[in-house]
């Protein structure tokens, strides 16, 4: 059975070679808003084939989107590493808060781990509206792992998720290691 891919195909803008995809979202970056909440954007879909998608340890590129797909995917697993170790929803959202604004690499960075499959920036503004978008993607992707994850104010995080927290998909990992 193959790995589930992005069903996006509509996109006006790529950045590296990532497609810059309308979000939905309250955080502020390059990404258009999206504001049908019935339509699905690419962290909805990273999260509905995530279950799935984390047990391929190859992944075939079809299109821009599908490297969106796959940073976020790597994020989830990191997002999951970090909400193993909270107790309530209420640390949950500030560790996920703290995450998603800390420091990260992007394709290019020495640190990023598949450089291979990413494009470097072009130039430095290119470079630094990808820092952006993928800052707003993280932003997006924590508060809503941690919603999935904490379904309730007062309830225990959900085993059907953290289990999945050690899964590395395609055998990477957006940390470095030992972290």
């Amino acid at each position: 059975m193959p790995a589930y891919h992005s069903s996006i195909t509509d996109y006006n803008q790529i950045l590296g070679n990532m497609a810059l995809l309308p979000l939905k979202t309250k955080y502020r970056g390059p990404a258009p808003i999206l504001n049908d909440e019935d339509t699905n954007d690419i962290i909805d879909e990273a999260l509905y084939y995530f279950k799935a998608n984390v047990f391929f340890r190859t992944y075939e590129i079809k299109n821009e989107a599908d490297r969106v797909l796959i940073y976020i995917t790597l994020f989830i697993t990191e997002c999951l590493k970090k909400l193993q170790k909270c107790a309530s929803k209420t640390q949950a959202l500030q560790e996920m808060h703290t995450l998603g604004i800390s420091k990260f690499d992007i394709p290019g960075d020495f640190g990023f781990p598949l450089n291979s499959v990413y494009a470097k920036p072009a130039t430095g503004s290119e470079a630094e509206q990808m820092r952006q978008y993928l800052q707003q993607i993280r932003q997006e992707t924590c508060l809503r792992v941690a919603n999935k994850t904490f379904p309730n104010n007062d309830s225990k995080p959900s085993k059907w998720w953290l289990c999945f927290a050690k899964k590395k998909f395609m055998d990477k990992s957006l940390s470095a290691p030992g972290q």
